[in-house]
């Protein structure tokens, strides 16, 4: 099958990290009990979209969420790698606050003022970050021309990313992404675009079907 294809993306659901307020890409952090529910609630969301599998980052919560969207659906799960949350080094873990203020401040260079080159103690930068991703997002895109899948990530990265590559400016700053709500991004084999990022204005809140605040890296 050729033509546009569908990825329905979303961040994973809540999260025990998220609930702590522990900084970093935090790999084994599972999904607390409503974030559980919030999964399933997405699943619903997507029942009517003909998905053909599921990606996921491998990070416990997105896989997670990834199962949870699988068994409902009825469908394959496919991790990779490239598609977990922002790597910040040294400060993996943590919870001080000063250092997921500057988290929030690195990843709002990256969006705002477009300053790639900035990262967090000896973590990624955000060319890496992009970089990666964009890897997996056209592996996937590849693999299924004309089809529609789901992909299942984190709040920074898919964020600096898809405004990267959908260039939607700063209307992702100020509208994090909320936990487990799928949206659209679509690929015509040659431009990507993201007709409506959550949060950004009533019309925004596209699905299957029908049409915080900063951004912290901590929040993954």
């Amino acid at each position: 099958m050729s033509g546009r294809m569908r990825l329905w993306c979303l961040r994973h659901g809540e999260s025990t990290n998220v609930t702590a307020g522990i900084a970093g890409a935090v790999p084994t952090a599972p999904l607390t009990t409503n974030g559980r529910q919030q999964a399933m609630s997405a699943a619903q969301k997507l029942a009517g979209e003909p998905l053909t599998r599921v990606y996921a980052s491998t990070a416990l919560r997105a896989r997670q969420t990834a199962d949870i969207l699988a068994s409902a659906l009825t469908v394959d799960v496919a991790r990779m790698s490239e598609l977990v949350e922002v790597g910040i080094g040294q400060h993996e873990g943590t919870s001080d606050p000063s250092i997921r203020a500057h988290t929030a401040e690195v990843l709002r260079s990256w969006i705002i003022d477009q300053n790639l080159e900035r990262r967090v103690a000896d973590g990624e930068s955000g060319h890496q970050v992009v970089a990666r991703m964009t890897a997996a997002l056209r592996q996937i895109a590849m693999t299924h021309s004309g089809e529609s899948v789901a992909v299942v990530g984190h709040v920074a990265s898919l964020t600096v990313t898809l405004g990267q590559l959908c260039t939607l400016g700063n209307q992702v700053w100020g509208t994090p992404l909320p936990h487990a709500h799928p949206f659209l991004v679509e690929w015509d084999g040659r431009t990507w675009t993201c007709p409506a990022w959550p949060g950004a204005g009533d019309s925004s809140l596209t699905t299957p079907g029908g049409p915080e605040h900063r951004h912290a890296i901590r929040s993954s």
